[in-house]
């Protein structure tokens, strides 16, 4: 298993294509991501499928809303965000549900999310997908985030893009993580 996880790289979401993962798969992603650590058990999380036509929807949106905020955008700017979502088969946008006020600070139901994120990549690594984690602007436009029904507690912590892999996903220089250790003692 450390292998498998050793293996494991964000593969472009550019680079992704059918098939997706089916019902049963995605069912087997979110129940890995769910067994996240959770202080205080309270699920801080939620998430929304984006798929099919709703992927070129969402995309016409995200062009629109460029062109309401930046109206001189040049078009290969609009065309990116257009075809956002059209690249993969499957989007799971993770939402953060912050329990505001609670005793359980609002960084740790954020680190929880994440974990949640995480924790899906790996699932999908696991099954033979390719997957990539991202965010970009439309993650915190107030317009967008109405758009996928968030409220104000609310927030956008990855757009995790899930697919087959059109080609190996390129890797990257790692640290060493000695080098980044250090050990504490008391003075």
């Amino acid at each position: 298993m450390i292998d498998l996880l050793h293996q494991r790289r964000s593969v472009p979401s550019r680079l992704l294509s059918d098939p997706g993962p089916d019902a049963e798969q995605i069912q087997t992603i979110l129940s890995s991501a769910v067994r996240v650590p959770d202080h205080g058990r309270l699920a801080p999380w939620r998430f929304i499928r984006i798929r099919g036509d709703a992927r070129q929807a969402l995309g016409e949106a995200l062009a629109t809303r460029r062109r309401e905020i930046e109206p001189n955008a040049a078009s290969a700017v609009i065309e990116k965000d257009a075809e956002r979502f059209n690249h993969t088969p499957v989007i799971i946008a993770v939402i953060g549900c912050l329990v505001p006020g609670h005793k359980i600070p609002e960084q740790e139901q954020l680190l929880s999310g994440g974990a949640v994120c995480f924790a899906m990549l790996q699932a999908a690594h696991c099954l033979g997908f390719g997957a990539q984690w991202l965010t970009g602007w439309a993650a915190y436009d107030p317009i967008i985030t109405g758009l996928l029904g968030l409220t104000d507690h609310e927030r956008v912590l990855g757009f995790i893009h899930i697919g087959t892999a059109r080609q190996p996903a390129p890797d990257r220089d790692r640290p060493d993580p000695l080098e980044r250790l250090v050990d504490w003692s008391p003075k």
